[in-house]
């Protein structure tokens, strides 16, 4: 018996080898990756979520999240020191980018100690800060052999050799913040410094020859045009301080100075076995996921619509 092909065979073919040759068969592993890393594991999370410990629809896994002990600490502290990070880090990484970009002497070098914090892992630099942060660390043997331990005691800001891992609350949060920026500094001005790279000189030549400052030039030429690349590090950076809490557990520990996702590592290891408990570690991951794509989403309106405006001016 002969297997007959529809006319219509040889169109579909047709349409499947244009298909294969479009653009959107580039974002097809990209596509893949993402369902089966991400939306399925979501999903899943969100499905187990609504479930109760002996199954059926609940809503009592949200309410427990929300009495959870230190979870309204675990957001302030979280909000607190991704917006503080952010601004800290963007205006030093500006005016670092705006300084080497001026290729004066020795440029080169003083870019490439920068760059140094950017080459150690974020487990390594929570092992440095820790070791100096106990009251005989390097922190304090550098004030001791420098005399500013005996200006801070002269000034009675501390009795003794201070014990750096005894801060809490907001002020360890600072402190954290402090240590991150060290740490993400250069990847920040990195960024900032290839988008200055790019920009056409004759802009801020063209700026400074009708009587504007170098101020104005910063501020009205150099920052708008490279808005897009100021835009995705802002954007990279603040995604990241939602994300922060390996550093915090590095230097203070579980629960001294909790952020959201600390919390979801405190249940994940302390108390896997436990679905109760479980459940709130999944809980806390659904709201990191909704805090990063809601800050995201917001970010992306604010820019395009701060775009459209100076493009209507």
């Amino acid at each position: 018996m002969e297997m007959k092909l529809s006319s219509d065979s040889p169109k579909v073919w047709d349409r499947i080898k244009r298909f294969l040759k479009t653009p959107y068969m580039l974002v097809v592993p990209a596509l893949i990756f993402y369902l089966l890393f991400w939306a399925y594991p979501v999903f899943n999370a969100v499905k187990d979520m609504f479930t109760g410990v002996g199954g059926g629809f609940t809503l009592s896994n949200i309410t427990l999240l929300f009495q959870e002990a230190l979870f309204w600490e675990a957001l302030l502290n979280t909000l607190v020191f991704a917006f503080v990070s952010i601004v800290i880090q963007f205006i030093l990484a500006l005016l670092l980018a705006l300084l080497i970009n001026r290729k004066f002497k020795g440029s080169g070098i003083f870019l490439f100690l920068m760059m140094l914090p950017m080459a150690i892992p974020i487990a390594a630099v929570g092992i440095i800060w820790n070791t100096g942060l106990t009251e005989f660390g390097w922190i304090n043997s550098i004030l001791e052999n420098t005399g500013l331990q005996w200006l801070l005691e002269a000034l009675k800001i501390t009795d003794g050799p201070i014990v750096w891992t005894g801060v809490k609350g907001m002020q360890a949060v600072m402190f954290l913040v402090v240590v991150d920026t060290w740490t993400v500094l250069p990847s920040v001005m990195i960024i900032i410094l290839a988008g200055l790279q790019n920009l056409n000189k004759e802009y801020q030549e063209a700026a400074l020859v009708f009587g504007a400052t170098k101020k104005q030039t910063v501020t009205d030429i150099i920052i708008p045009i490279i808005k897009p690349t100021i835009i995705t590090s802002l954007l990279l950076r603040i995604i990241s301080g939602v994300q922060v809490w390996l550093i915090s557990v590095m230097i203070f520990g579980h629960s001294n100075v909790p952020f959201l996702v600390e919390r979801i590592v405190y249940y994940q290891k302390n108390f896997f076995s436990d679905e109760l408990l479980v459940k709130i570690a999944i809980g806390y991951s659904i709201l990191v996921v909704l805090i990063v794509m809601t800050i995201a989403t917001i970010f992306l309106r604010v820019s395009r619509k701060s775009e459209r405006s100076m493009n209507n001016a």
